[in-house]
């Protein structure tokens, strides 16, 4: 089964790893955010030993996106982001694995302060 995993984070300031750059990951003790570095790090190279990590991709920094819509009958092209709220879209992983539990399991594995993740399954 497969199923997006959707990074949702603060775009100022903009990078990656997203929550590198958040303010309640950088409250964190150092020693705790090496631990959070290290279970995520474990958690990829599981994804991947196990066939689950189909494909990632972080994405670049809201403000360069462009929105294209319909009105008055004609496309029409903007600057983006799209969403006026606090969070955009970071990054996607793309995993194929043996059920929902699985997929869920990978979602609280991503989470981090300040972030929010969406796992959302691929029709």
């Amino acid at each position: 089964m497969k199923y997006l995993v959707l990074i949702y984070s603060n775009p100022q300031p903009w990078g990656h790893p997203t929550g590198a750059y958040l303010a309640e990951h950088q409250v964190l003790p150092q020693e705790r955010r090496d631990q959070m570095e290290t279970d995520f790090d474990q958690l990829l190279a599981q994804m991947t030993a196990e066939g689950e990590l189909v494909g990632a991709e972080a994405l670049g920094d809201p403000a360069t996106a462009t929105v294209h819509r319909w009105s008055d009958g004609q496309p029409v092209t903007t600057a983006g982001p799209y969403s006026e709220g606090r969070e955009h879209l970071a990054g996607v992983f793309l995993i194929d694995v043996a059920d929902a539990a699985r997929a869920e399991e990978i979602g609280r594995g991503f989470s981090g302060p300040g972030e929010t993740i969406e796992v959302r399954p691929v029709m």
